[in-house]
């Protein structure tokens, strides 16, 4: 029965999808503002950005995260996201010192706590106030975030109009100051700014009953305080006391000095240039307003930022709106622009009406303290000061609401384990323990106390969300991809990127060192996550990118095979796998992640026997097995399993058709076929041999395990051995490139390479050590060389009396398989069968094709034979060649014999060896050998425990050339 949804009750739902958390009504009854009014941002090329995201598609809970992760993928997202989440905590930390600064210093300042005499220790019993108080605020916060955000938002309501009232306030202030501007004297010695905070009059001199006095001031500046006998400071002594109005007002023209920027080191005194003073310099006395900090354009940046990353306030809540498709895009757009408005006019505002030796003066000494803001704006200071305050507590209630929200759809994707207990809810929705978490980290920003610590970091946290939203756009964009649809139509990829560099180039701007430990903080989630794997596939841009590259390359690498510098086994690891689906060798996959250590590519295939659409299930299975297997053994690579009706017809569908252009296979690895000798089904070695075949009519090398359930484990590590090369015939030097690969693996590192080559009676032996030795130091590759002699008279009795054992074995095992009729025709085949044994032989049953490839083929004893192969035909076979070539009118005597005398010797020299790498000869022309051809084989790497055979592809794989 078709269980699939009929269209009305799919497009019914669709239509009724709400994004809120189950029982969450009261946040969308709630939901009367738009959270976005009340913070600003830098620029608006992230809002941009940020409205094309938030409207392709609806955007649950987790606001910018989950924009970030649906677009950049899991890693990116969680990384960004967390950074952000600590942001918004610590930012709810800073907004609840500001709180507490405008409490302690201009509403009730006798409600401090810890006092000091000490001007020295007065900052720090101050941040002691600030620690004590906040952490109440903090207690008195959470509790209203816990109750509800309905309690939030009404609040929020009460704090929108205070600061529309405060900036409201300025402006009527400002307008005032034209024609009335308030008292407010500065007190000044020649041009530079005095502090007011321990003197009584702005003078040298005061009159005290008739008589003229000297005044503090002068105390300051003289050893006496009297006129007579005093020596005072050189400066003082030449300079008036004056005092000028601190705020002139906005028709006093001011703003002609306050225009261009002005930056001063820390230490220097703050002075009003268009004041008259003479030229001596005098001493540096601590009645001066000093700068405190050395000011420059990247300062003032970082100090200011903090004020503007309310860009996500609205965002961060996308799961309490009704719309977030729509409330987004326009709230945040139209808070940037009243925002931007409001900053900028009172920028000017300031700068209109306020002395510059003010504005500098970050404490007010040279105004005792008061805020300077409060005295400019009407009808009264209160207003400001209230007005900030409530300000400052509504920002931390709307971050303390946000990061819990942030934490929680972070925790519901499990992309990162340990957080999943943060993704639980009250029944309204409530996310409980990450609002308990966000208390927590908010108290240790509290507990720092200095709002110049705290506001870089967050400052970097936001940068480094806003940076990677404009890259999620701008990826988005540029991939095409079909589901990249948003409604919001005003965006472009440039506008996106030109947003993502100024946020880089802020972050650095800002503070290098902070932005290099977000960036490592950010660094190290995202390993983690990818470390944990995250198994989400989420369509992100980062896919698609992926995807795009992955197209570029392959497209690429179609204009020609690989040089040989670039050569690597890219492998076809053929498995076979039991009834149960299990596969049988899993040593195999092993030695293949030894070979690989993780590099280029790796195709797992297998094959089950059966019809596709009746075994399609039983595919998918297996291929999860094998996937899971792959893993387990750390195989980075590919896994590939074929239907077919017969097992050498999938196999050779693997063979032709894994990989994709340019980046297929070269080599396959496969399993001998262990008991064949015993088995009555002769359907395995011949699909073996089948398998040897067309791997060899492909052109592609072929690596045969032996005894493959010896070999070792990824964690079993050889303190000490050999891997020995049995060099009989040049294959394009896979026999050198194996081993040297092999020993990139932790587990054959410590084993010495030996390479041996056989010669022959008429052959140079010290002369072919010599340049074999020359050869492999050209190829860069250190082995110990060794060269074997053989002989045709060398054959002992032992060695004839196993050869015919071999023999009259081989032929009874092939009778007892033989039916009636077949024996009738054996010995009709036996002339031929003997005859076809070629071990230079690819495989191929025409003629031609064999004279091809021998032309590829050569020997390797003499350095000659080896470069005169570039260019020339391959001379006939000698040596060792000459003894396996399989001439008419030899018998299976012959051959089994020189198989036992050549085993003999590799035995004798390597019975105690790791692993033993051993040409492999192609199999005859003519099938009726193939049995001989497994018999020579077998009695070939008799008695050695690890054996590799190896077969070229036709094709040199190392160069002596860098």
């Amino acid at each position: 029965m078709d269980t699939r949804p009929k269209v009305s009750s799919l497009l019914s739902r669709l239509a009724n999808y709400t994004n809120l958390t189950q029982g969450a009504k009261e946040h969308e009854e709630a939901e009367n503002i738009t959270e976005g009014k009340k913070k600003p941002t830098k620029t608006m090329l992230t809002a941009i950005s940020m409205s094309a995201i938030a409207t392709n598609g609806v955007v649950p809970a987790g606001g910018s995260y989950f924009m970030i992760s649906r677009a950049l993928g899991p890693e990116f997202g969680g990384a960004v996201g967390l950074c952000f989440y600590l942001g918004t905590t610590f930012a709810a930390a800073m907004y609840i010192l500001g709180a507490i600064e405008f409490f302690l210093v201009y509403i009730v300042p006798q409600a401090a706590i810890f006092h000091s005499d000490d001007a020295l220790k007065e900052s720090a019993a101050m941040l002691n106030n600030m620690r004590v108080y906040g952490t109440a605020f903090l207690v008195l916060m959470v509790l209203v975030v816990f109750i509800g955000v309905r309690y939030v938002n009404k609040f929020a309501s009460l704090f929108l109009a205070c600061v529309i009232v405060s900036i409201l306030a300025i402006y009527a202030g400002a307008i005032k100051s034209s024609f009335a501007p308030p008292h407010f004297p500065v007190c000044m010695l020649g041009n530079r700014t005095l502090s007011s905070r321990h003197i009584d009059i702005c003078s040298k001199t005061k009159e005290i009953n008739n008589m003229t006095v000297p005044s503090k001031l002068w105390g300051f500046f003289c050893n006496s305080s009297q006129f007579f006998n005093a020596t005072c400071d050189e400066y003082f002594v030449h300079n008036n006391v004056t005092s000028i109005q601190g705020i002139p007002g906005l028709a006093s023209g001011v703003i002609t000095e306050n225009l261009w920027s002005n930056y001063i080191p820390k230490g220097e005194i703050i002075e009003k240039p268009s004041a008259k003073s003479s030229d001596v310099l005098g001493s540096l006395n601590h009645e001066y307003v000093l700068v405190d900090i050395t000011t420059s354009f990247t300062l003032l940046v970082g100090i200011f930022f903090p004020s503007v990353t309310g860009i996500m306030a609205g965002s961060n809540r996308s799961g309490d709106l009704k719309d977030a498709q729509k409330s987004i895009p326009i709230g945040t757009i139209l808070a940037i622009l009243t925002t931007s408005f409001v900053y900028l006019s009172n920028v000017v505002l300031f700068g209109a009406c306020i002395e510059g030796v003010v504005l500098r003066d970050k404490f007010g000494d040279a105004v005792k303290g008061n805020l300077v803001v409060g005295t400019l704006s009407w009808p009264s200071p209160w207003v400001i000061v209230i007005g900030s305050f409530f300000s400052t507590c509504g920002a931390g209630l709307q971050s303390l609401t946000g990061a819990p929200r942030l934490l929680q759809a972070i925790a519901k994707d499990n992309i990162i384990p340990f957080l999943r207990v943060f993704g639980h809810s009250k029944a309204n929705g409530e996310p409980t323990w990450a609002l308990l978490l966000t208390a927590v980290i908010a108290e240790l920003g509290i507990l720092i106390a200095s709002l110049d610590l705290v506001a870089p970091i967050l400052s970097m946290f936001f940068l480094m969300c806003y940076l990677f939203v404009n890259l999620a756009c701008a990826l988005q964009t540029l991939l095409r991809t079909p589901n990249w649809r948003p409604r919001f139509r005003y965006y472009h990829w440039a506008l996106s990127f030109m947003g993502m560099s100024i946020c880089l180039a802020l972050m650095f701007i800002s503070s290098w060192y902070y932005a290099i430990v977000a960036m490592v903080i950010a660094g190290m989630i995202y390993k983690y996550i990818e470390y944990q794997g995250a198994e989400k596939e989420w369509g992100d841009g980062i896919r698609g990118l992926s995807l795009s590259a992955a197209r570029f390359a392959l497209l690429r690498l179609e204009e020609g095979p690989p040089h040989t510098k670039n050569w690597r086994p890219q492998l076809l690891v053929l498995l076979k796998l039991d009834e149960d689906l299990h596969v049988k060798h899993p040593r195999l996959l092993t030695f293949a992640s030894q070979l690989k250590a993780g590099k280029g590519l790796t195709i797992v295939g297998s094959v089950i026997v059966g019809n596709f659409l009746e075994n399609y299930g039983e595919a998918l299975a297996a291929e999860q097995t094998i996937k899971h297997l792959m893993e387990a053994e750390k195989v980075k690579g590919f896994s590939q399993l074929v239907v077919a009706a017969k097992l050498r017809e999938g196999i050779s569908h693997l063979i032709q058709s894994c990989g994709l252009g340019g980046m297929k296979h070269n080599t396959v690895v496969m399993g001998w076929p262990n008991g064949w000798r015993q088995s009555e089904d002769a359907r395995a070695w011949k699909t073996f041999i089948g398998t040897v075949r067309v791997t060899t009519a492909a052109h592609l090398a072929l690596l045969v395990a032996k005894n493959i359930s010896f070999f070792p484990s990824n964690v079993e590590q050889f303190s000490e051995g050999n891997i020995d090369v049995w060099w009989i015939v040049h294959d394009g030097g896979m026999l050198m490139l194996l081993p040297f690969l092999l020993k990139q693996h932790k587990v054959w590192r410590k084993c010495s390479i030996r390479i041996f080559t056989v010669a022959q009676l008429e052959d140079n032996s010290i002369q072919m050590k010599k340049d074999l030795a020359t050869f492999l130091y050209h190829l860069r590759i250190e082995a110990e060389v060794e060269v074997v002699e053989m002989h045709d008279s060398d054959i002992s009795a032992y060695t004839y009396e196993r050869t015919l054992m071999m023999e009259q074995r081989s032929q009874m095992l092939r009778h007892m398989r033989l039916s009636k009729t077949e024996r009738d025709r054996e010995a009709q085949l036996v002339k031929d069968r003997n005859s076809m044994l070629r071990l230079t032989s690819i495989g191929s049953d025409e003629d031609e094709e064999t004279e091809t490839y021998q032309e590829k083929v050569h020997m390797t004893w003499t350095k000659d034979k080896y470069m005169a192969s570039r260019g020339q035909k391959a001379k006939s076979m000698e040596g060792f060649q000459d003894l396996l070539n399989m001439r008419p009118d030899q018998s299976n005597v012959r051959r089994m014999h020189t198989a036992v005398k050549l085993n003999e010797v590799i035995v004798n020299k390597s019975h105690e060896a790791k692993l033993v790498l051993l040409n492999m000869p192609g199999p005859p022309r003519n099938p009726e050998g193939d049995e001989n051809y497994m018999e020579f084989l077998e009695v070939l790497t008799e008695g050695l425990e690890r054996v590799l055979l190896v077969r070229g592809g036709g094709s040199e794989v190392i160069t002596i050339y860098s």
